[in-house]
């Protein structure tokens, strides 16, 4: 089988998300489920209990696509990029209101344009015949 930068990028990806979401429970244990500001993780990003589950979310669906396939993968990596760039964005308009039920910090803000980035680039600029038949019987 060929090496593919889709599988590498939601398996790497998918693997670190799950281990953030369940280190995320570590330092948001007095935080409400949807409080506006939870506990630091590594001293620099906020969690609470409901970002912590959407880190488990994000990352099981990463390491799935990125066992599934090439195919799964990309569109994994593509649209999960596409969150992130979202979140990314509008999180910094959240922060301070009563609509950051995902206790969001500016440093969650560049680690999710940073994930966006490299999920964006390897879903849509990676492994561009993977439909192909060529590549299908590597």
């Amino acid at each position: 089988m060929r090496t593919s930068v889709n599988r590498l990028v939601a398996t790497v990806f998918g693997a670190v998300y799950l281990l953030v979401g369940i280190l995320g429970f570590t330092v948001s244990g007095e935080a409400g489920f949807i409080a506006t500001d939870g506990g630091l993780l590594l001293g620099l990003f906020e969690v609470n209990p409901l970002h912590n589950i959407a880190h488990l979310l994000i990352g099981s669906a990463l390491l799935i696509g990125g066992l599934s396939g090439v195919a799964a993968a990309k569109t994994v990596n593509a649209t999960v990029g596409v969150i992130y760039l979202l979140l990314g964005i509008v999180g910094f308009f959240l922060v301070g209101t009563a609509l950051n039920i995902l206790a969001l910090n500016t440093p969650d803000h560049f680690l999710h344009l940073g994930s966006a980035i490299i999920l964006l680039g390897a879903g849509l600029g990676a492994d561009k015949r993977a439909g192909s038949p060529r590549t299908a019987a590597a």
